[in-house]
């Protein structure tokens, strides 16, 4: 526990002050939007805190959200499931931890030995989620706290304390589209990120490439539709970054419910959609391999969903392409399977892959996803 609260006091005292280039405009909408405007999830005017999720949420996580406190989870602005599997012992950091309701779901599954570090630049979200740090650790049965709370920008992680090299996971629920400098922010979470860490997170994406004008509307950027990337450009920046080829997990279609809102929007559809994406070493494997799963990761005995695209059934060999044999070799899972690698060269290391399978709303459509019943003006 020692070096966790190394990290942590390093974090809470040893942050840099924000520049204040990185309050520009859109920023500070957003916080007013988030810090002020709102007061819980029916004040939103889009469905996307209440999108069913298109697989089934781990035991754990289920039984650990049970324990978040209910004012925590009334101030939940999410748009999806950033809960991946196995996190016991990991440091996690959450981008746009917003009322804490993740990362204290989080902090319950790293367990007392990992860490969880939430970052928000809404100050008003800061103080409120601060306030239930001792409430969780208790609850919990931890000896110390395992979560800490700093402001500061997606852009800036250096500003905020977080070091090159330092992260086993980074998280985020739909707070990239409220952010005008994507590629910054992906490049600052593959330069915190370990070698074979991952970013695991939901966003709200468009079916085509959002017009200019859109960004002039506070509450289009305030609601994530003015700065949701178009999906296949999701693709082109992480492989541009260095990151692997995004793995989709999960896709909803999003509804607007506002009539003003759909008229501004016009023929811009939006989808919820949660990937997973990892830092690879940079001399990647080039051929397939025969991979078996041995029933090892929690709440997985059976079965292991990686995405919508791999399950992996325990103690059945499935032969897998080069990129994902590079995948559970060089993660946190390479424990998890028996990999033999193959003679066979893969093809798609040399040709142009197609990424259609990787579109949240192609995979909503195939689901048939729904959505809850919600209040008429909130998600």
């Amino acid at each position: 526990m020692k070096h966790v609260t190394t990290l942590l006091r390093t974090l809470a005292f040893q942050r840099k002050p924000q520049t204040l280039s990185m309050s520009s405009a859109v920023h500070e909408n957003v916080k007013n939007y988030y810090g002020s405007r709102l007061e819980t999830s029916d004040d939103l005017q889009t469905n996307a805190a209440c999108v069913m999720p298109s697989r089934p949420v781990a035991k754990s996580a289920c039984e650990a959200l049970k324990q978040v406190h209910p004012d925590v989870c009334k101030r939940y602005f999410g748009c999806g499931l950033v809960i991946p599997e196995k996190l016991e012992g990991c440091t996690v950091l959450d981008l746009g931890s917003g009322s804490g309701r993740d990362c204290f779901v989080l902090s319950k599954l790293v367990g007392e030995s990992g860490q969880v570090i939430g970052l928000d630049m809404t100050d008003e979200m800061i103080v409120a989620s601060q306030k239930y740090i001792q409430y969780h650790q208790e609850k919990f049965g931890y000896s110390k706290p395992n979560t800490v709370f700093v402001e500061g920008y997606m852009e800036k992680l250096s500003d905020a304390g977080i070091q090159n090299n330092s992260l086993d996971v980074v998280v985020s629920n739909c707070v990239i589209c409220l952010c005008p400098d994507k590629r910054t922010v992906i490049s600052e979470a593959y330069r915190v990120l370990k070698e074979g860490g991952e970013l695991y997170y939901s966003d709200i994406y468009a079916s085509k490439v959002v017009p200019d004008s859109f960004k002039e509307d506070p509450v289009l950027w305030g609601e994530g539709m003015a700065g949701a990337l178009y999906w296949r450009d999701l693709i082109a920046l992480m492989k541009d970054i260095g990151f692997s080829t995004p793995h989709m997990v999960a896709g909803s279609h999003i509804v607007v419910h506002n009539p003003e809102l759909q008229k501004k929007t016009g023929d811009v559809k939006y989808a919820s959609g949660t990937y997973r994406i990892f830092k690879l070493p940079q001399n990647s494997i080039k051929s397939k391999a025969l991979v078996t799963y041995k029933g090892t990761v929690p709440d997985c005995a059976d079965c292991f969903e990686f995405d919508a695209s791999h399950s992996f059934k325990a103690k059945v060999p499935v032969e897998v392409d080069a990129e994902m044999a590079a995948v559970l070799k060089n993660t946190r899972f390479s424990t998890d399977f028996n990999i033999t690698m193959l003679d066979t060269p893969d093809p798609n290391q040399s040709g142009t892959p197609q990424y259609c399978h990787l579109s949240p709303f192609l995979l909503a459509d195939k689901l048939g996803s729904s959505v809850k019943q919600c209040s008429k003006t909130g998600r």
